[in-house]
């Protein structure tokens, strides 16, 4: 009979909803209760339909092992509690098997999680894709890209330690069998800005800080750096120093990451310079002076370190100095050179190093990508990995130009992700027969048309603003937009002409708001014009260029004279409105899964859940809109199978088992449960239920139905029970009478023939006394005389020998004596027995010395007696134990030192629970035999003394070997096989199993083996090889012995030595005829 599978759904032991699409009633108070109870409870993960919702737990969770990823590879998404590999596994298997290009889009607030969730994502990939050389080293390149754009590209900020300063989209391309060829990274919007200042309690980029950490000070020296982060103006002092992060380490694994992913040292040092020139680009200083003309100018105050920057850089100090004090701009064959303020030159130094670092920061990337780019130019399967920030709020009108561009962004994928969603949910509808009804939702185009609209949008104003003569001011560009968007419905500004706003104190005349879909933003103009045009004076740019360093030479093509361009660069708006664009129509082309990042708490404390922060990341994140969206139409659907598997005892028809189709089985269930027919819908393989709370209630008849199944199954085992002990006791009941009857007619057979012996018995003894009273009277008669006679020659002696009568006097009263000592003796020693415990070694002190011997004898038979009442109380599996243990003290005991050890210790045997381990079911399967022993052994290699994990495996005919990860057989040894086990007289676990020759599993020679459990594995196989074979195995202790490896006699010979890996013994082969073991 083939073994039930057991099958597992979200549903069962749910701690709350797995499921927020089936939530009722569905509201934000329930959502945020529902997300908070999981919590609460370490479940970190929520579905709403395929989305995955995650909560930053702020501490590590023992729910991402490796057996972990086993239990979720391959299976269907909603089989077992939501995790992030469910989503993971499903996107693999849908690439992979249906060919069907992925994405994965994480978003969420600095802070959620965003960048563990994108390598989890990545780890599971690597883990559960194909193995190999070549596969290994592209999985490997694709992971340690990871710590080298952190480094470069994240810092620390209030929210976060390790925040993404910057968005990643990684492309990571697979061959037909699903096997990772290579990547391809895009990264957007830098934010450059960090690197010139940071917000209090903020950071820099790790970068700069690893490296003052964690280099060397030959290193240091050749960048003519100092480790005092105090030296350097760009760095933030008040956060220089992260609890739980250690930089210096962070620096080694980065180097290395960068030698993994294939950076050439040259190229490292490179990167390294680029750096430090940027960390002392902020320690130049200027100071004003006065021309003739009336203008003024700025110079350098100290020009040392202008000096070693370009010592280390290779650009002509006079080239550099002039760039920093003097602009040129160029039109139409004219060039005008003007003078730069100190203001103007701090503005350019900043920018320069801006510029450099986000430069920098864009080689890496694309240097990254030539080393993980696909080697071959067959197809590709993709799966793309979006990490990018979130929508971002902040208080007090800090928000500006970067808030304004993420939130963009933010509003692109919100509309993409409400496209897919439906135009998924619509396909399924359609590929499963189900009439689609339209669904109102909230579209968001009208925000992204304010932002994006290439004649009246934002942006369009701003590139417009920053490209027109005059006077441009942030000031202006308000009144623009003022102009522009007054009566626009999600566009709001005091400065405006609408009547609504001219009242609103909330609203500062210096900013503009724009109503979201996560809500109203308050952005402050100040810095957009600025941040937008994004200036690098040319001067900068042409002093990079004809730097002697190959690295900065390359980062600034423009510089070049030859290749002078007048026209204006384009603005950071305009370029970073391309990238989305471009991103959007890669993201369309591919099939998105989506993970909503939520932090539980500003304090990046673990327990803690803060409703008021998750409720404001939930209304931005759209998550209830999403909820409302995905249960429009039907909240709930399955497939016919495991419906009908889940809920077939709900009806007589269907249960125990349906013999037709699952389908034709649902609907007789749904008809026998008289559910409304407007809560369902059958499709071609799925069926639909429109209400969670039609689903629930299914779910609570399930709950009683189980429950009365096992009612019913316990009144059926308790009858059989019964019926069984009754069966039983009717026969033990018969066997007793039948017992007692003929003992009792034994009983009266034996008093009828001692009676009828009484009465012979007193027959013939009256017949004899009546003939002896006769011969006395007659013989009295005749004697009388003499008797008389008699008594007088008695008296006559008695009178003359009585003092010898007084003589025997004292020997019957020393006998009488002796004898109530002892009758005294065992009356006391009744009362003072000891225990019946057999290792009671009391015993009552003797009373005289003459019972001595007794006393010893009595002493031996009580102690015998006790001893076999304590194993009258031994069961048979008991008994076998300790015939084991006294097997092994026989075998060992004195001879072999490690024996003491196992004393202790109890003979298990099935230390692997094979029969219980799905792993091992295919070995399970492929014995049928009972498994006396299971353990995991080191099996010595016969060529070098290295050691390999084998399954050792002991059955009642055969000794067999098998690969501890595949569970795949290696050797199998008859018993009748093994002819000698042999080890040493050491505190080791090594052992030989000898083989007789000629045999086929002797081909390879003799086993040597080394066990924890060395003890009862060499009885075990001694006493079961007795059983079968009915000889005796040799078991050969001595610390020298032979063993056959192939055609060679191999010596293994034991040796006293100190071990480098502590009290672990060690082997070693020495030469074709010496194996050597060395023991602590």
């Amino acid at each position: 009979m083939a073994k039930m599978e057991v099958k597992t759904s979200l549903l069962d032991n749910m701690i709350g909803v797995g499921d927020m699409v089936l939530l009722e009633p569905l509201n934000e108070e329930t959502f945020i209760n529902n997300l908070k109870k999981r919590f609460d409870h370490n479940e970190i993960y929520t579905y709403i339909g395929s989305v995955v919702i995650s909560v930053n737990p702020y501490r590590s969770l023992p729910i991402y092992s490796p057996e972990k990823v086993e239990d979720y590879r391959n299976r269907n998404f909603y089989e077992l509690s939501p995790h992030i590999f469910a989503l993971s596994d499903e996107a693999y298997r849908s690439l992979r098997d249906q060919d069907k290009d992925q994405c994965i889009l994480i978003t969420g607030e600095s802070g959620a999680g965003k960048t563990e969730a994108s390598k989890l994502v990545m780890s599971y990939v690597a883990a559960v894709c194909g193995k190999g050389a070549e596969v290994n080293q592209v999985k490997e390149q694709l992971l340690q890209s990871n710590p080298v754009l952190e480094a470069f590209g994240n810092a620390k900020t209030v929210r976060n330690d390790n925040s993404s300063r910057f968005g990643k989209y990684m492309d990571i391309e697979f061959d037909f069998k699903g096997d990772p060829l290579g990547g391809v990274i895009s990264n957007y919007l830098l934010e450059k800005s960090r690197v010139v200042k940071q917000p209090r309690g903020e950071r820099n980029f790790h970068v700069f800080y690893q490296l003052l950490s964690g280099a060397s000070e030959e290193l240091l020296n050749k960048l003519t750096l100092e480790r005092d982060f105090s030296r350097y103006n760009y760095l933030s002092l008040d956060s220089a120093k992260v609890n739980g992060v250690d930089d210096a380490a962070n620096f080694r694994t980065v180097r290395n990451a960068m030698q993994i992913v294939g950076f050439m040292d040259h190229e490292a040092e490179s990167v390294l310079e680029v750096v430090a020139a940027v960390l002392k680009l902020g320690n130049i200083e200027f100071k004003p002076e006065s021309r003739v003309n009336g203008l003024d100018e700025s110079k350098i105050k100290d020009k040392n370190e202008l000096k070693e920057i370009c010592e280390l850089t290779g650009i002509d100090q006079s080239v550099l100095e002039r760039a920093f004090s003097f602009r040129t701009v160029e039109a139409k064959q004219e060039k005008v050179s003007t003078t730069l303020n100190v203001a103007q030159a701090y503005y350019a130094r900043d920018a320069l190093a801006k510029n450099l670092y986000s430069r920098l920061f864009s080689w890496l990337v694309n240097r990254i990508n030539e080393s993980i780019k696909a080697q071959t130019k067959v197809r590709k399967k993709v799966m793309g990995v979006l990490d990018i920030y979130g929508f971002e709020i902040f208080e007090n009108a800090d928000n500006s130009f970067e808030q304004f561009i993420i939130n963009y962004c933010n509003e692109k994928l919100q509309q993409i992700f409400i496209e897919l969603t439906l135009k998924e949910e619509q396909e399924e509808y359609v590929r499963e027969g189900i009439e689609w009804t339209h669904i109102d939702y909230f579209n968001n185009a009208i925000i992204c048309d304010l932002i994006e609209n290439n004649t009246n949008g934002i942006l369009a104003m701003l590139d417009e603003e920053c490209l027109r003569p005059g006077t441009v001011t942030d000031e202006t560009f308000l009144e623009k937009l003022n102009q522009v968007c007054a009566t626009h419905q999600h566009f709001e500004s005091r400065m405006s002409k609408s009547s609504r706003f001219l009242n609103d104190t909330s609203l500062p005349h210096s900013c503009f708001r724009i109503q979201h879909y996560a809500g109203k933003v308050l952005y402050q103009v100040e810095g957009f014009v600025d941040k937008n045009n994004d200036l690098l004076y040319r001067d900068l740019s042409q002093a990079m260029w004809k730097a002697g360093h190959t690295l900065i030479k390359s980062l600034f093509p423009e510089g070049n004279p030859a290749k002078i361009n007048l026209k204006r660069p384009p603005t950071a708006g305009s370029q970073f409105k391309a990238s989305v664009a471009t991103l959007m129509k890669n993201l369309q082309t591919k099939n998105p899964n989506y993970i909503r990042c939520i932090k539980p708490n500003d304090k990046k404390a673990a327990h803690i859940f803060s409703e008021a922060l998750v409720c404001h990341q939930i209304r931005y994140l759209g998550l209830l809109e999403n909820v409302r969206v995905r249960r429009a139409g039907y909240a709930f659907r399955q497939a016919y199978e495991p419906c009908l598997e889940r809920y077939k005892m709900l009806c007589k028809q269907t249960w125990p088992h349906w013999k037709g189709p699952a389908r034709a089985g649902v609907e007789v269930l749904f008809n026998e449960l008289e559910i409304p027919v407007e809560e369902y819908s059958f499709g071609r393989s799925k069926i639909f239920i429109r209400n969670p709370r039609t689903l629930f209630k299914l779910e609570d008849l399930r709950k009683q139905r189980l429950e009365d199944l096992a009612t019913l199954i316990q009144k059926i085992y308790r009858g059989w029970k019964c019926r069984t002990h009754f069966l039983l006791m009717r026969k033990s009941q018969i066997v007793i009478a039948a017992w007692y009857r003929r003992y009792a007619q034994q009983k009266r057979y034996q008093q009828i023939k001692s009676s009828t012996l009484v009465i012979q018995s007193y027959i013939r003894g009256w017949k004899a006394r009546k003939i002896l009273r006769e011969l006395k009277h007659r013989k009295r008669c005749e004697e009388a005389a003499t008797t008389i006679a008699a008594y007088w020659h008695g008296t006559q002696v008695r009178r003359e020998y009585r003092k010898f009568f007084r003589a025997n006097a004292g020997k019957k009263i020393y006998e009488f004596t002796l004898q109530r000592i002892v009758q005294k003796y065992f009356l006391e020693m009744k009362n003072k027995m000891p225990s019946l415990s057999p290792i009671d070694k009391n015993w009552p002190p003797r009373p005289y010395l003459f019972l001595d011997s007794t006393h010893k004898e009595l002493k031996r038979i009580f102690h015998l007696w006790r001893c076999k009442k304590y194993r009258d109380q031994f069961t048979d599996q008991q008994k076998l134990i300790y015939e084991e243990k006294l097997e092994a003290s026989e075998l060992f005991k004195d001879k072999k030192a490690l024996y003491p050890s196992s004393v202790g210790q109890p003979f298990q045997g099935a230390y692997l629970e094979i029969n219980k381990n799905p792993k091992y079911k295919k070995l399970k399967d492929a014995i049928e035999e009972k498994i006396i022993i299971a353990e995991v052994v080191n099996k010595i290699n016969r060529a070098n003394g290295k050691s390999t994990s084998r399954i050792f495996l002991l059955t009642n005919n055969n000794l067999l070997l098998a690969d501890q990860k595949s569970g795949q057989i290696k050797s199998e040894v008859p018993l009748v096989d093994v002819t000698k086990v042999s080890m040493s007289s050491q505190n080791d676990g090594f052992f030989a199993v000898h083989l007789k020759e000629g045999s086929e599993a002797a081909s390879k020679g003799d086993f040597l083996f080394s066990s924890d459990h060395l003890i009862e594995m060499a009885t075990k196989l001694y006493r079961t090889t007795l059983s079968q074979t009915k000889q005796k195995l040799n078991i050969e202790i001595s610390d020298e012995f032979l063993v056959q490896f192939r055609q060679d006699k191999v010596c293994v010979k034991f040796i006293q030595g100190n071990q480098k890996n502590g009290s672990v013994p060690t082997c070693k082969r020495k030469n074709n005829r010496l194996l050597e073991v060395a023991v602590p």
